[in-house]
C-alpha cells in the first residue's frame, strides 16, 4: 500500500513535465518572415531579406499576396532588375485589385480599479479623437497607386515609352498631381512620334499648373521643332509672361523669328533681352546679325564690339565688321587685341589690302611663312597682288605661279599677261 503511494506522485509529476513540455512547444512563437525581411531591405540587405520572403508560406491562409510581391519589386529596382521589378509590380497589383481590407481591432478601453475608483480627485476625460470611418476602398486605390507610379518609372527605365505614359494614367491623382509628370509625359509620347500626344500632355498640365514654367518652355521648343513657328512664338510669349526666361530662350526665339522672315520683331526682343542680360555676348552677335540684315553694317559693326568686351573671342568678328564698314584704323586697333596669331595676320592682310598699304602686305611674308598661311591660295593671291603693285613683277609671278585654286589661278593668268606688258612696255603699267 505503501508503495503504491510513492510512486502516484512520482507519475503525476511526469505526468505535469511532460503537460508543460508539450505546452511550450505549442505556444512557441513563430517567425514573421516577411517583417524580418522589411528590416532587411531598409539595411540594404537584399539577399538576405530574399532567403526571407522564400521562407513565407504562399499557401497560408493570412498570407498577404500583396505586399510580398511588392517588396519584391521594391528590392528589384532597388538593384536595377526593371523587368523582374514589372513582373513582381503586376502581381502586386492583381493581388491589391482582390485583396479584402478589414479594419483593425479597437483599441481596448483602461479598466478602472478600486483604489481610483474612491480617489478623491479624478481628472476629468479628454474627449477623443473621432477618426474617420475606416474605408476599405479608398486605401486599395492609394495602394494600386503606388504600384502604377512604380511601374511607371520601371517601364521608363526600359525605354518602354508607351507603358510608361499609361501607368502614370492609371496611377490616378498620384499620376497627375506634379507638373513634372506632365513633362515626363510629354517627352515619352515625343520619344514614340506621338507629337500630337505630347503636345496635348503640355497642355494638360499647363492647365493644371499655369504658374509652372517647364510646362510652358517644354512647349514653345517642341513647336519650334515642329517648324510651327507662329504657334512656337505665341507659346515663348505666354513662357516670358509667367517670367524666368533665360538668355538662351530670347536667342532661340529670335533665331526662329529670324527664320520666319520676320527680322523687326527679332530685333526687338534681343533689343529687350539684351537689357536684362547685358554680359551676354551672343545676344549682341545675333543682334548684329539681324541688324545686317537691314544693311546696318556700322550698328552691326559696334554690337560685335560689344560682344568682345565679355567675350575676347569675338574681337576678330569686331575687326572684320570694320573693315567691312571701311572704318580701318579702328579696324586695326581691333586687330591689335586678338590673341591668336594666325587669324590675326590673316585679318592684317585683308585690312592693308583695303586700305592699299601693300609694302605692309609684303613686310608680312615671313609671318605668313612662318605660320604655313601660304598654303592658303587667298593670301597667297593677296601676297603676289601686293608684288605686282608695287612693280615687283618677278616676286608677283613667282607666287602667282603657285596657285592651284582655279577661281584664283584664273585671275592670276589675266594679271600675269598685264606683267607681260609691263616688262616689254613699262608705260603699260604707269
Amino acid at each position: 500500500m505503501f508503495k503504491e503511494l510513492k510512486i502516484i506522485p512520482l507519475t503525476l509529476a511526469l505526468t505535469l513535465s511532460l503537460t508543460t513540455i508539450n505546452a511550450q512547444e505549442t505556444d512557441a512563437p513563430t517567425i514573421d518572415h516577411m517583417s524580418v525581411a522589411t528590416m532587411m531591405i531598409f539595411d540594404g540587405k537584399f539577399d538576405k531579406a530574399r532567403a526571407e520572403l522564400d521562407e513565407v508560406d504562399q499557401e497560408a491562409e493570412n498570407f498577404d499576396a500583396a505586399k510580398y510581391f511588392t517588396m519584391l519589386g521594391v528590392m528589384d529596382v532597388k538593384e536595377k532588375k526593371y523587368a523582374e521589378s514589372i513582373e513582381h509590380f503586376n502581381k502586386a497589383v492583381e493581388a491589391t485589385t482582390v485583396k479584402v481590407y478589414t479594419p483593425p481591432p479597437l483599441p481596448k478601453e483602461k479598466r478602472e480599479y478600486l483604489f481610483s475608483l474612491f480617489s478623491e480627485k479624478k481628472e476629468p476625460k479628454k474627449p477623443k479623437n473621432v477618426e474617420p470611418p475606416f474605408d476599405g476602398e479608398k486605401i486599395r486605390a492609394e495602394k494600386l497607386s503606388k504600384l502604377h507610379i512604380n511601374l511607371s518609372k520601371s517601364y521608363y527605365k526600359l525605354k518602354d515609352y508607351a507603358n510608361t505614359t499609361a501607368e502614370l494614367d492609371l496611377a490616378g491623382e498620384k499620376g497627375s498631381n506634379r507638373a513634372g509628370l506632365f513633362t515626363l509625359r510629354a517627352e515619352c509620347y515625343w520619344k514614340i512620334k506621338d507629337k500630337a500626344g505630347a503636345l496635348a500632355a503640355l497642355e494638360r498640365g499647363i492647365a493644371r499648373f499655369p504658374e509652372d514654367k517647364r510646362l510652358r518652355k517644354q512647349k514653345f521648343y517642341y513647336l519650334a521643332d515642329l517648324k510651327l513657328y507662329q504657334a512656337a512664338i505665341d507659346a515663348s510669349k505666354s513662357y516670358m509672361n509667367v517670367g524666368g526666361a533665360s538668355s538662351k530662350e530670347y536667342v532661340a526665339l529670335a533665331q526662329m523669328l529670324m527664320n520666319g522672315g520676320d527680322t523687326l520683331s527679332a530685333i526687338k526682343i534681343l533689343e529687350e533681352a539684351k537689357v536684362l542680360f547685358p554680359e551676354e555676348s551672343k545676344l549682341s552677335m545675333l543682334l548684329g546679325h539681324a541688324y545686317l540684315k537691314k544693311d546696318m553694317i556700322h550698328v552691326t559693326a559696334h554690337l560685335f564690339e560689344q560682344a568682345s568686351y565679355y567675350d575676347q573671342n569675338r574681337t576678330k568678328d569686331a575687326a572684320e565688321m570694320y573693315r567691312r564698314a571701311k572704318d580701318l584704323p579702328h579696324a586695326i586697333y581691333l586687330n591689335a587685341q586678338v590673341s591668336d596669331k594666325k587669324e590675326k595676320l590673316k585679318q592684317k592682310v585683308a585690312i592693308f589690302v583695303d586700305r592699299g598699304e601693300f609694302e605692309k602686305v609684303i613686310g608680312l611674308k615671313d609671318g605668313l611663312a612662318r605660320y604655313g598661311l601660304l598654303a592658303d591660295d587667298n593670301l597667297r593671291y593677296a601676297l603676289a597682288y601686293a608684288y605686282f603693285m608695287v612693280k615687283d613683277y618677278d616676286q608677283a609671278e613667282k607666287h602667282f605661279k603657285k596657285i592651284n585654286d582655279s577661281s584664283l589661278f584664273s585671275k592670276a593668268t589675266v594679271i600675269r599677261k598685264s606683267i607681260e606688258k609691263c616688262k616689254e612696255n613699262s608705260l603699260e603699267c604707269i
